[in-house]
């Protein structure tokens, strides 16, 4: 075999095509042209994610969870699907919309910025095909934001995780509850979540 044919046939180091790091200028400017719906997808790590076709064990954890936390908070301080603000060495690559966040002050404080990492009580993923995501890549980056405590809902193993004490990247207290147990937000410690009330046939 000639060798420049030989050299054409030799695979490369690494098979994979070369990746697309979006940025949240080029977002902006394809939501602009009308060339990205906001509400279908998140930036995550310059990776665009879409949140789209949610099954509904996923819909009616969010929905159970949500109605837990506004009765805990108070409806003006609970988001659904809200964009928030990272560590600012994230932001320019990163705009995630967790399914659900606990506000420090009211919603229409946050009426021209997004809430940033201060800003954040509690800030919640509900993981149903999308477990291991959640876990690692989206851990580490609000670890990395300083985010005081996030809740990753397992729908289909049916607990709740939680991660707290954020630092260097990475939460150094992460729990998972099972359905028969129950947990307390740090910012509301005398009100006890029943894990199972997060899951579909079961009450709140």
């Amino acid at each position: 075999m000639p060798e420049v044919l030989a050299e054409l046939l030799t695979p490369p180091v690494s098979a994979d095509p070369p990746r697309k790091v979006w940025t949240r200028d080029e977002c902006a400017a394809l939501e602009e042209a009308g060339l990205l719906d906001p509400q279908e997808y998140e930036l995550v790590g310059g990776d665009l994610i879409s949140k789209m076709g949610k099954l509904r064990p996923h819909v009616i954890s969010a929905t159970l969870l949500m109605a837990w936390l506004v009765q805990t908070f108070g409806f003006l301080f609970v988001n659904s699907e809200a964009p928030i603000e990272v560590a600012p060495e994230d932001n320019p690559t990163n705009q995630t919309v967790p399914d659900l966040i606990v506000l420090r002050q009211e919603q229409s404080s946050y009426f021209d910025d997004n809430p940033g990492p201060q800003d954040l009580l509690l800030l919640v993923e509900v993981a149903n095909t999308g477990l291991v995501f959640d876990l690692t890549t989206k851990a580490a980056l609000y670890a990395r934001a300083g985010i005081m405590e996030y809740w990753v809902v397992d729908v289909r193993g049916r607990r709740l995780i939680v991660h707290r004490e954020p630092g260097n990247g990475a939460y150094s207290s992460v729990v998972a509850f099972g359905e028969n147990e129950s947990v307390a937000p740090l910012a509301a410690p005398d009100s006890l979540f029943a894990v199972g009330g997060a899951f579909p046939g079961t009450a709140p």
